[in-house]
């Protein structure tokens, strides 16, 4: 039976994924509750028939008495009987049936399947958000405003069909029946309400910021805490753990504050309720048991009023906390918004198709890219041509603008002005998919994924299967080591998990499987930007044999410092300034006794060192 109801929605039905989600607080809550959309309409519906059959059962507990009171035992059943029947039926059938209906409908077909497709469709837009965008912010953060999304929306949806939903069907029906024993009970009922909803318009808006404003201090807390743990290496070894407990503290600080001013808030409202609840049971009761010593109404009606007010005033403090913890998780809701909910900076243009690559000759024409600021830094003016199959080699002082061109390259930015070509295609006009599956990259701070090793290299190609990877990690000398690798969970080998950015390895190790998920994907064109800076002299010996045989057929760009490993480039492009100051072969450049010739000569050990003033004003 569960199984079914767990069943009725799909999280991962197809949908529009070209457009991001809403940025308004109603079409972001329409854009996820349209696939359940039924679930809700028919659990309002038994949320009608629960609500409605409460207060009726209140009513019927005063009949009951007035009934009780006109007959003798003797002739209650023949005179009452079926009345009697028709309470047991609504009260004792009905309403137990349609609460155990929707306990089902919402509990197994809603929460779970709402959860997953909230986090489904969140997550796949944020994967396709640029670098940049995740750049700009603390990951710890953003995965924290994305994660919380998923309870807020569903304990809100939740919070207004089982309370304010619940609460004004009961409201409605309780008037309706004390207006039917007798109008004038009316009266202080509608000065409780009136009083109540001008506490509530007062307090709903203010709790709404105050709510939005907790999730974000709460969010930033996250990301200062998952900053610090996630550079765990970094803090111990500049000794910084008291610099990071303050920077942790003064986040938590201000959430600690934040946090108190929502609970004045709630203080202030607790003591509202309470003054409320003197206006309505005192008003109600005492008026009706006034109206019964007038002899205007008999003691069920006394006994059905002093029921009704009483539970309506022990659902006024849960209907108001369930008021503000809802408008709490829609402030909630709007911080994460605010996130989820940004187009993406990067998009495929209408109709691209997939690039297929057969020569891999890649043309810069005019390319100029400075990620949009007025400051030093990017290229400017490119035009470079790298013939298929053809061997360059990137040099340049930091911020000479060598990693724009990978960047662009790869499309994690597009050019300002220019266009870059693949075999004659604008990469612009291709699935950013399929550019970089054409582009296999080993950089120079290589990340692994907290996973096995195995898994790491199958990154490469995951249908390549087992003795593939094997074979790729003998090609660059890490088979050896892989398996004498354990984990604490006593994982041996290809099955050992690395740890978070593949920290339990040396930076040696890590370049080594980075170099063989590349080696797997066997892609045409190759970018290597310091492959080999994390490797001692030994290994790096081997690990040129491999890149030589790796680069063979391959049109490669390869950035380094170290000129030593780039000598052998079919052409080696200078850089400085964003612009290209010189190209030619390794013995051209020595011979035209330029920048390279200075850098070559300055250098010490292979290392493109910070240059003198002479060489890098050189013109």
């Amino acid at each position: 039976m569960f199984s079914y109801f767990e069943r009725l929605v799909d999280p991962y039905q197809p949908y529009d994924d070209t457009q991001p989600p809403p940025n308004s607080l109603w079409a972001f809550y329409r854009y996820f509750l349209h696939p359940v959309r039924w679930i809700v309409l028919l659990s309002m519906v038994l949320g009608f028939i629960i609500a409605a059959s409460e207060a009726m059962l209140v009513a019927y507990a005063g009949d009951l008495v007035d009934r009780i009171t006109d007959s003798s035992p003797e002739r209650f059943w023949l005179d009452h009987g079926n009345a009697i029947l028709w309470m047991v039926a609504i009260v004792l059938v009905l309403r137990p049936l349609a609460m155990i209906a929707d306990s089902l409908l919402m509990g197994q077909g809603f929460f779970p399947s709402m959860g997953a497709l909230i986090r489904w469709r969140t997550h796949r837009h944020m994967l396709r958000q640029s670098t940049g965008f995740f750049a700009n912010d603390f990951a710890g953060r953003i995965a924290n405003k994305q994660l919380q999304l998923a309870p807020a929306i569903n304990d809100s949806v939740f919070q207004v069909i089982d309370a304010i939903w619940y609460a004004v069907i009961f409201l409605i029906s309780s008037a309706a029946i004390l207006g039917g024993l007798d109008l004038r009970l009316l009266i202080p009922m509608a000065l409780w309400f009136a009083l109540y909803v001008a506490v509530a318009v007062w307090f709903v808006p203010r709790i709404t910021v105050i709510g939005k404003d907790v999730a974000e201090a709460r969010s930033r807390l996250a990301g200062r805490i998952v900053d610090s743990y996630t550079n765990i290496q970094t803090v111990k070894l500049f000794a910084h753990a008291e610099r990071e407990e303050e920077y942790a503290r003064d986040a938590m600080e201000e959430f600690r504050w934040t946090f108190a001013r929502q609970t004045r808030l709630f203080t202030t409202l607790s003591v509202l309720l309470t003054g409320l609840s003197v206006v309505l049971i005192g008003g109600v009761i005492g008026y009706s048991i006034w109206l019964w010593q007038e002899g205007a109404v008999t003691v069920g009606v006394v006994a059905a009023g002093a029921a009704m007010v009483l539970r309506l005033n022990a659902m006024t403090d849960w209907i108001m906390w369930t008021l503000s913890m809802l408008f709490q998780n829609v402030g909630t809701v709007m911080e994460g918004m605010e996130t989820v909910s940004k187009p993406l900076e990067l998009v495929d243009a209408p109709g691209a198709k997939p690039l297929e690559v057969n020569k891999a000759e890649i043309v810069f024409e005019n390319v100029s890219h400075h990620y949009g600021r007025e400051v030093k830094g990017g290229v400017e003016g490119i035009s470079l041509t790298i013939k298929p199959g053809e061997r360059i080699g990137l040099v340049g002082r930091s911020g000479a603008g060598k990693s724009t061109l990978v960047n662009l390259l790869l499309r994690f930015f597009d050019p300002e002005s220019g266009r870059i070509l693949i075999d004659g295609v604008d990469i612009s006009a291709v699935t950013q998919e399929s550019l970089r599956a054409q582009i296999g990259m080993v950089t120079q701070d290589t990340s692994l994924l907290h996973r096995s090793v195995l898994e790491n290299i199958l990154y490469g190609d995951p249908d390549a299967g087992k003795e593939a990877a094997i074979a790729a990690a003998r090609r660059v000398s890490a088979d050896d080591f892989i398996r004498d690798l354990e984990d604490p969970d006593g994982r041996e080998g290809y099955d050992a998990h690395v740890g978070e950015r593949g920290v339990k390895l040396s930076g040696g190790q890590r370049q080594r499987i980075a170099m063989a998920r590349v080696v797997l994907k066997d892609a045409p064109i190759l970018v290597l930007d310091e492959a080999t800076s994390a490797l001692d002299s030994e290994v790096e010996a081997a690990i040129l044999d491999a890149l030589d045989d790796l680069m063979a057929g391959k049109t490669v760009i390869a950035i380094a410092h170290r000129l030593s490993t780039i000598a052998k480039m079919d052409r080696i492009v200078v850089l400085d300034d964003g612009q290209i100051i010189e190209q030619g072969t390794h013995e051209d450049l020595q011979s035209q006794g330029g920048i390279y010739a200075r850098l070559w000569a300055h250098q010490s050990g292979g290392f493109l060192g910070l240059e003198t003033e002479d060489a890098a004003a050189a013109p």
